[in-house]
């Protein structure tokens, strides 16, 4: 019964849901406006609303009206635009950049070039038509106050053995998310798989028999850790994970040291916009030094080539230290997006951590 029923709930979820939030916030143009930009995304507005102000320093004739959606959500809204025929939005912007990748593959996708999008690394970019705008390491957060020192964990397999060795005392306080409802929970947690599936088995028994929590989202975990309700939160967004800690003085960030996953948000100009020329306009501020600069200072923190920002565990210098993961952007994604291997890999997720809380809906 409960199986067939995590099932249903699966299925439902990858159908196109039956409501969109009206979660829109407009940047009106610092001059007469000559033009309005919308944007679809899965990314916190407070994330991106340095980086939208600081377009509008160039572009003060242009509007932006920013709407967030639900990472499963825009996709299948995007999907169904494509299916129809019909625009949705000027630039969407997702970090489950899997469903990016499908929606590109299914020529839902307009091509752009520039001097800034040849800046980009090639693992962030295919074809031209979806671009990774972002360094973002899967990092553990843990309270300070809760976490004895000697406890913290600074790699996948000392996670799995502290919940071994520590069962009670970690029974309940770890907080992860569900991927039957989270894109990017889901993202991660698929190539975790791909790093090393003994590992993956070993922190995924140790998650279980630690009755693990499961979250709609990255800023719900971190709230919890924040507050101590949870002690560990695991694969949290690396940008959200410093932001939080920026203000909460007892939330400590691990970038771990076997490996660390690195996703990159994707930006995809969608077939038929109605703006695709804002939308290049917009992409290409992204990708340029001075979008990298203020993302760096305000939004997203982490970069390719920089060191750490301060007081986060780990090593000087990410890409330098060898550990980085990044996820590719590219064919090898529509994998993640298969619609039987998405099922099982749900189901054995859901079978390993059948007793996990979650809510009915995330966004990141």
């Amino acid at each position: 019964m409960i199986r067939r029923l995590l099932i249903s709930l699966t299925g439902m979820l990858l159908a196109t849901p039956s409501f969109a939030v009206d979660n829109t916030t407009r940047f009106p143009a610092q001059q007469p406006e000559t033009g309005r930009l919308t944007i679809y995304s899965t990314t916190d507005l407070a994330a991106m609303k340095p980086l939208i102000l600081d377009f509008q320093t160039i572009w003060p004739d242009v509007s932006v009206d920013y709407t967030e959606y639900l990472t499963n959500e825009l996709n299948a809204l995007a999907a169904e635009a494509c299916r129809e025929q019909k625009p949705l939005g000027d630039l969407l912007l997702s970090s489950s950049v899997d469903q990016l990748v499908k929606l590109a593959n299914d020529g839902c996708a307009t091509a752009h070039t520039s001097p800034e999008t040849a800046r980009v690394a090639e693992w962030a970019n295919w074809r031209d038509e979806v671009f990774g705008f972002t360094y973002e390491p899967a990092v553990f957060v843990y309270n300070n106050d809760k976490v004895e020192p000697a406890d913290v964990p600074r790699t996948h397999v000392e996670l799995a053995d502290l919940l071994r060795e520590k069962l009670d005392t970690y029974r309940g306080r770890v907080g992860t998310y569900d991927i039957r409802l989270s894109g990017i929970g889901y993202l991660l947690a698929f190539n975790d798989a791909r790093q090393t599936t003994a590992v993956f088995g070993r922190l995924l028994e140790g998650m279980a028999r630690a009755s693990a929590v499961a979250r709609c989202c990255t800023g719900e975990i971190l709230e919890e850790v924040a507050k101590g309700n949870l002690y560990i939160g695991y694969n949290m967004l690396g940008s959200y994970a410093y932001e939080a800690a920026r203000r909460y003085p007892q939330l400590k960030v691990v970038v771990p040291r076997d490996y660390t996953l690195v996703l990159s948000r994707g930006a995809l100009i969608p077939k038929g916009a109605r703006r695709a020329d804002l939308a290049a306009r917009f992409l290409d501020y992204l990708l340029s030094e001075q979008g990298q600069s203020v993302a760096k200072t305000n939004a997203f923190y982490f970069t390719e080539t920089g060191s750490l920002p301060p007081d986060v565990d780990g090593p000087q210098n990410l890409k330098q230290s060898g550990i980085a993961q990044p996820i590719r952007i590219g064919p090898a994604l529509l994998a993640v997006q298969d619609r039987a291997q998405r099922q099982r890999f749900i189901d054995d997720w859901s079978q390993s951590l059948i007793e996990l809380n979650s809510p009915a809906w995330t966004r990141e």
